[in-house]
């Protein structure tokens, strides 16, 4: 007579055949859950073209920066010296005045820009380029006197006018100075857009477009503070 109180066997009778079974689903339950649990392979789509359908790319599909131009380059290295000035210039304010709108207002500027300097510094990084620009002629730089300034940047002896300025005279010059700035850097992306081929990436694109928006909403808010029709 068969004894089934001893060792189970994977292939028995009676009730070892019942455990058997038990064993063989719970190792499939176990291979289910471990194919389940394996992360899914990413799927990589690519937009297609007006009228024309996606495309699924392989997994190994890298992605790769857009080309760019020289003009964006040196949009971006120019513009990074443009907004140091800028922050130069709210960094007086603190000595220089009290008013309340004026030290509200630097704080905006010298946040905003300070953020868009390291977001164009990483950018020209990210493609192998100098974040600062080489000391040659460009478009629209003033040389006169040896002085490299993108337009709208302040002269040396417009920097000096300002640092030596106090109160409701430092409030004028600031608020013009940074109107002249502002302007300066709407010209420069006028520049960009106008170049054939430039402003095609779509980081370096919104960027420069908020620039311009951004810009023009600060410009009418200092002209009011001027008492000056925008």
């Amino acid at each position: 007579m068969p004894n089934d109180s001893g060792p189970m066997k994977c292939f028995g009778v009676g009730r070892n055949r019942l455990w058997s079974a038990a064993a063989l689903a719970c190792l499939f339950s176990i291979r289910t859950f471990a194919q389940q649990a394996e992360p899914a392979k990413p799927v990589i789509v690519q937009p297609g073209a007006p009228g024309q359908p996606t495309r699924t790319l392989p997994p190994s599909t890298r992605a790769t920066l857009p080309p760019k131009s020289r003009a964006d380059v040196e949009f971006m290295q120019g513009m990074i010296m443009h907004h140091a000035q800028a922050v130069e210039m709210t960094a007086l304010i603190v000595s220089h005045t009290e008013n309340k709108d004026i030290r509200s207002l630097g704080e905006r500027i010298k946040r905003s820009q300070s953020d868009e300097m390291k977001f164009m510094q990483r950018w020209l990084t990210a493609r192998g380029e100098p974040t600062s620009m080489p000391m040659h002629h460009m478009p629209g730089m003033d040389m006169s006197k040896h002085e490299m300034l993108m337009p709208g940047m302040l002269t040396a002896k417009q920097m000096d006018a300002l640092r030596n300025a106090k109160g409701p005279e430092f409030d004028k010059l600031f608020l013009r100075g940074m109107i002249q700035h502002h302007n300066g850097a709407l010209t420069m992306v006028k520049g960009l857009f106008d170049t054939a081929g430039a402003g095609q990436d779509a980081e370096l694109y919104n960027f420069a477009t908020e620039v311009d928006s951004g810009q023009r909403a600060e410009i009418k808010i200092m002209q009011t503070m001027l008492g000056e029709k925008p």
